[in-house]
C-alpha cells in the first residue's frame, strides 16, 4: 500500500498548494478539507490520476462457524 501524505507548499508570494500524497478517489479531499477550511477560500483545485483511480476495498467472507 502506498504511503499516504499531505504536502503544503508556501510560495513567495503567499500561494498555498496543498496535494495530497497516495489517496485515491475522493480520500484525497476528505483528508485536505480541513486545511483548505483553515486556510480559507479555493482559487484552483486540480484533480490528479490518483483522485479518478478507485481507492481499494478489501473485503473478507468468513464462510462456515
Amino acid at each position: 500500500m502506498k504511503r499516504r501524505s499531505i504536502e503544503l507548499t508556501v510560495a513567495p508570494n503567499g500561494q498555498i498548494n496543498i496535494e495530497a500524497v497516495g489517496f485515491s478517489g475522493p480520500d484525497c479531499e476528505k483528508a485536505t478539507a480541513f486545511l483548505e477550511q483553515v486556510l480559507g477560500k479555493t482559487t484552483d483545485k486540480r484533480r490528479t490520476p490518483d483522485y479518478h483511480r478507485r481507492a481499494r476495498v478489501q473485503q473478507r467472507q468468513r464462510l462456515g462457524s
